[in-house]
């Protein structure tokens, strides 16, 4: 090869090498999408056992194709609290599994186009021309996220494919290039072997891309053997690791450890097996160290030395975690309360478990938010300092809720979602305003309860019943509120609507009868003010309960207008009418003037 074909292929390998990773990216991100919130799901309710963490570690990494990204997500959900290190460990090795499936794939790429037809089209060279139409077609034609999603799939993989294709058509010349094969015989040393496997990987942050770098290498030069291959697997194996080393800066004690698990479990095996390869064949000589390897077999020796490092260090799980333990010892951090988890930008990597972060999230904010409201309201009757000081905490708690929440899912706006995911951020984005304005409400309370206890004001004793009436009530949609909202039952969340129309009226009817009984002295002015201020802020209450049932149908539908709905759930009704005769007996004001 002279210097001009030299340059070229230079470039259509780095071309290829591009195309690679961004068909690789589409592709994942669909499988994302199509997977949605239930790879978080999984991760919290399935690692508290060893085999099906395994198991998971290996699907999501076939889902998300790059165990890279896995562990970046493990890295996020330990930082932000909904993960503990130990529930990392066989997920991390299982990962290891799932990334053999790439191999695999890009094994197809070796298939014997000269043969019979049938056996061509199993070349993705062909087949994934034909994914790339019915792809681009489903993207352009279909309405239906879902159909969207399997066309980025599909299209993903096509591009991917081509580069593959573009980088074995760039390295074939090199069969024929004699300073090619001198330079192949430096890597018959297995730590320069290792080195460049690691160096490359941690570059292009891609074993998969990598390991097919390699595959397309043995398949055009034919002049790549099992000992110089082996080494070099094992070196990818641990320059896969550079990403997650990477995530693991900027965050707790905690969530560094499990960049240090990925780490440690690559090395450990690559010392191991590699020592215990070079001694044996060093001893008896394995007969196919010096036979050319192709892409299948890179693939098995890929997917041979990942599950023997499992089958090794697997039930050394607790080992792993103690190394990280050693190398970064525990100290005293700033506490972070249970309740107040925080999001992690780290799980910006993958958008579907992100949403459902945020979604977990906003739950959370929403039993904070109950909460609070239901400790400022028993301050009316009852003030103590100590409870007016924790609602002041929990509203401050909840301001900061709001704009980690709504932070990330504006971020994720940039990003392609799934249908669903778009519906959880719109019904997140929607809530947490309402969660936060709850939060505000109860302080506005606080400060009323102060006011009654300093002046040692007192309502008459029709006023009192008729506020614990309404506080009854308040109470309950409080409560209906969040349990629809944590649930997501958009029947119950119907029902929420009739009973802040029978809080209006009973607002309306006591400022009414206070306005009597001005007249006929039983009450102050003074009094009238703070009670006029209470019945605002306990309508505004029930508004926002309102409009948080709104937002839980919402997610139901893909075209929902609030003011409509609103309308039309009011008037003409038979269950709206049935619901509000029944909150009306049930919470009615009887005690005359």
């Amino acid at each position: 090869m002279n210097a001009k074909e030299i340059v070229l292929a230079g470039i259509t390998v780095i071309g290829g090498l591009a195309f690679f990773l961004y068909g690789m990216g589409v592709m994942s991100s669909g499988l994302e999408k199509m997977a949605g919130g239930k790879l978080e799901q999984a991760l919290k309710k399935l690692t508290s056992n060893t085999w099906l963490s395994l198991l998971l570690g290996t699907v999501i990494t076939i889902v998300l194709q790059s165990s890279s990204s896995v562990t970046v997500m493990l890295v996020g959900l330990v930082n932000c609290g909904m993960m503990n290190v130990s529930q990392t460990v066989a997920v991390i090795i299982g990962s290891n599994i799932g990334k053999t499936f790439t191999t695999w794939l890009l094994c197809l790429m070796g298939v014997d186009t000269s043969g019979p037809l049938w056996l061509s089209l199993l070349n993705p060279e062909y087949f994934s021309l034909v994914f790339a139409f019915v792809g681009a077609i489903l993207i352009m034609m279909s309405k239906n996220g879902r159909k969207k999603d399997i066309g980025d799939i599909l299209v993903g993989f096509a591009v991917l494919m081509y580069g593959m294709v573009l980088m074995g058509d760039a390295v074939a010349p090199l069969k024929e290039s004699q300073e090619f094969q001198q330079m192949l015989t430096k890597f018959e040393n297995p730590i320069l072997g290792v080195l460049t496997g690691t160096i490359v990987t941690g570059i292009i942050q891609s074993s998969a891309a990598s390991i097919g770098i390699l595959q397309r290498l043995a398949d055009s030069s034919e002049a790549i053997t099992f000992g110089m291959a082996i080494p070099i697997i094992m070196g990818q194996n641990i320059g896969t690791c550079v990403t997650a080393l990477i995530s693991s800066f900027g965050v707790t004690r905690n969530a560094k450890k499990v960049g240090v698990i990925h780490i440690a479990f690559n090395i450990i095996g690559t010392v191991f097996f590699l020592t215990l390869y070079e001694i044996l064949d060093a001893v008896i000589g394995f007969p196919f160290s010096d036979d050319v390897i192709n892409s299948v077999g890179i693939a098995i020796v890929h997917t041979v030395f990942n599950i023997l490092t499992t089958i090794l260090l697997l039930p050394f799980a607790k080992q792993l975690e103690n190394i990280a333990n050693w190398i970064l010892p525990d100290k005293e951090e700033k506490p972070q309360e249970e309740e107040h988890a925080l999001l992690d930008k780290r799980l910006l990597t993958t958008p579907s478990v992100a949403v459902a972060e945020c979604d977990e999230a906003s739950k959370r904010m929403a039993k904070l938010a109950k909460e609070t409201m239901l400790l400022s309201i028993g301050l009316l009757t009852e003030y103590d300092e100590n409870q007016a000081k924790k609602v002041s905490k929990n509203e401050y708690t909840l301001d900061d809720y709001e704009d980690r929440i709504g932070t990330t899912l504006v971020q994720l706006t940039s990003q392609a979602l799934s249908e669903h995911d778009s519906q959880v951020s719109s019904r997140v984005l929607r809530a947490i305003g309402d969660f936060e304005r709850l939060g505000d409400h109860a302080m506005n309370l606080v400060d009323i309860a102060k006011e009654i206890h300093d002046k040692k004001m007192h309502f008459s004793e029709n006023a009192s019943k008729e506020m614990d009436v309404l506080t009854e009530a308040l109470e309950d949609i409080l409560e209906r509120a969040y349990r629809v909202y944590k649930t997501v039952d958009e029947t119950a969340a119907i029902d929420i609507e009739p009973l802040e129309q029978v809080i209006d009226y009973l607002t309306r009817d006591i400022k009414a009868n206070h306005v009597k009984r001005l007249q006929n002295g039983t009450c102050t002015i003074e009094t009238g003010f703070v009670l006029a201020d209470i019945l605002n802020n306990f309508e505004r209450v029930s508004d926002h309960c309102s409009n948080i049932a709104v937002s839980v149908i919402e997610t139901s539908h893909s075209t929902f207008e609030t003011h409509n709905y609103l309308n039309k759930v009011k008037f003409g009704n038979k269950r709206f009418n049935d619901n509000f005769e029944k909150f009306s007996n049930q919470y009615n004001i009887t005690t005359g003037v």
